[in-house]
Parts: structure tokens; C-alpha cells; sequence
């Protein structure tokens, strides 16, 4: 039997609607699988690194400046003063000079106040202070990277030599 010559026009009418539908799916399984194969190149290039996160960190950071306390510890007059000029012309930014609460510290102390403790390494590495000299106390409440608490050693020190 032949079809209906209205249902042959119909038919064709419809074939390019199909056709239509058809091409868009393709585009968007084609723009869904792109997506899906760069977010896996870029997983597994992160991944396939070999690098510890923080030194991926490191390497992105872009360098700030940090911000110093110098606290006399040792009662010898300007000692704080000289320290901060030592760690100025080095970049560091020195946001409060003063007194400790007592003058019989021993050896300098470098306090990490951030969480870290590379932050205190660098002051301790750039003044010469040992590293067992420094020692971490978080408090959110400074609004500064690094303490440093100036002992009766001032003076074998590098701002001294």
C-alpha cells in the first residue's frame, strides 16, 4: 500500500527536526566529554607530581613581607632599635619595638605567632639565631607574623657583628 500523500509530507517535515535534535546532542556530549577529559588531565598532573602540597604552596605564594615584633629581653639601651634598622634594611616589616617583661633572657628568642613556622626560621636564619631558639605560640589576637625576644646574646648576633 502507499502512504497517504499528507503523511509523506509530514514525515518530511519532521526529518529535520530529528536531525536538528540529533547534531545539538552530539555538541553537548561532545562539550560534557572535553570537560570531563580536561579535569582529569588536570587531577592527574597535580597528583603525578611527586611534590609535597606545601611546597606546591610555596612555589605559588607570591612573597609578602612580614611583620616583626622586636622586644628588648636584655635591659641594654637601643639593642631593639638596632635590630629593627638590621631587620628593616632586609625587608622584614617591624610593626612594634618595646620592652620585654623582664630584662634576664638568656638567649634571643624568634616566636612564630601564625601557625608558621617558616616565617620564624627566616628571622632566626637572616639575625643568627639558632633554630632551637625558636618556638611557636599561636595567638590570632597578634595581628603580626614573628616576636623576637632579644636576650643578653645581642651581641655575637649578626646586627652586632
Amino acid at each position: 500500500m502507499k502512504e497517504n500523500p499528507l503523511e509523506e509530507k509530514l514525515s518530511e517535515v519532521n526529518k529535520p527536526n530529528k536531525s536538528l535534535t540529533g547534531i545539538f546532542l552530539n555538541i553537548v556530549i561532545l562539550l560534557l566529554a572535553s570537560i570531563v577529559i580536561f579535569m582529569s588531565y588536570s587531577l592527574y598532573s597535580k597528583l603525578s607530581t611527586g611534590r609535597k602540597p606545601e611546597a606546591y604552596l610555596k612555589d605559588k605564594a607570591k612573597p609578602r613581607i612580614l611583620q616583626v615584633e622586636v622586644l628588648n629581653g636584655c635591659g641594654i639601651s637601643g639593642v631593639a632599635d638596632r635590630f629593627t634598622d638590621y631587620l628593616r634594611r632586609r625587608n622584614f616589616d617591624v610593626v612594634q619595638i618595646g620592652n620585654y617583661i623582664s630584662y634576664d633572657v638568656e638567649k634571643s628568642i624568634v616566636i612564630d605567632r601564625t601557625g608558621n613556622m617558616l616565617n620564624a626560621f627566616k628571622v632566626a636564619d637572616t639575625l643568627g639565631i639558632s633554630r632551637s631558639n625558636v618556638i611557636q605560640q599561636v595567638n590570632k589576637n597578634y595581628f603580626l607574623d614573628v616576636s623576637l625576644i632579644i636576650g643578653k646574646d645581642f651581641n655575637i648576633l649578626k646586627p652586632y657583628q
